[in-house]
């Protein structure tokens, strides 16, 4: 079905998977509402999607943090009830062997991934439950497929992990209602968490799984950010809840 005319709210929406969701999600007629921390990565966003006539909104928000969120929910609240919610704000942090680990640094990446999107859903479903219609996705990480194969980031596979039963969870209790709940795994992206573990996963990382990391994008093997929300923004018309979806791979150039 056409998304024109629906509302979206996407996190983590100033750079990577969620800025080029937005942008694929206005070209699609569908007004956005962009949470992230940085206004001028925000900012980009916004432009470039007012420079293609489409409607969005930029709303600035540590999402892991407590306090901030009652105060963003009422500003989204405000503008109409939310057809789409794309929770994509996520943390790769703490990388560390786990004997050495920050167990505050553990329990904030479980506030912002796993927390934060179980938040944000549950303010948005009593609107889509009243109109009988609502698209939730929560993007995940194919990690979770293989939890040994990100050695030194326990805290990042352990939140993934509880965000899809989180998901498929939510997905068999609103059976029948109109409202779908999906995982997005996005693939191996080009993004500045890549980046970032490409630069900081020495020492942090098991070896091996670094290296991993490093071969993977000097292969050419990474896939662009738009590839990747383009495979998620194809699903949403669609009527499936309770599913993984997988991004396309690339093979080794």
């Amino acid at each position: 079905m056409s998304l024109s005319g629906k509302h979206a709210l996407v996190t983590g929406a100033g750079r990577g998977i969620g800025q080029a969701v937005a942008w694929q999600l206005a070209a699609a007629g569908v007004r956005t509402t962009l949470v992230a921390r940085t206004e001028t990565q925000l900012a980009e966003t916004v432009a470039r999607i007012h420079g293609s006539g489409g409607a969005a909104r930029a709303l600035t928000a540590d999402l892991a943090e407590p306090a901030d969120v009652p105060a963003l929910l009422d500003k989204i609240v405000a503008e109409g009830p939310i057809d789409l919610l794309i929770n994509n704000a996520a943390t790769v942090a703490p990388l560390s062997p786990s004997a050495r680990v920050d167990p505050e640094a553990w329990a904030h990446a479980f506030a912002l991934n796993v927390v934060s999107p179980a938040t944000l859903t549950f303010a948005v479903l009593p609107g889509m439950l009243s109109a009988g219609w609502g698209r939730i996705v929560n993007v995940s990480s194919g990690v979770v497929a293989n939890p040994a194969s990100l050695i030194g980031g326990n805290a990042y596979v352990a939140t993934k992990a509880a965000l899809e039963a989180h998901t498929l969870n939510l997905a068999a209790e609103l059976s029948g209602t109109g409202v779908t709940v999906n995982v997005y795994r996005p693939g191996t992206v080009d993004t500045a968490m890549q980046a970032g573990i490409r630069s900081e996963g020495g020492g942090r990382l098991d070896a091996a799984t670094h290296e991993r990391f490093l071969t993977t994008h000097a292969e050419g093997r990474l896939i662009t950010p738009e590839e990747s929300a383009r495979a998620l923004v194809d699903q949403l018309g669609g009527d499936a809840s309770g599913q993984i979806w997988n991004a396309p791979s690339r093979a080794r150039s």
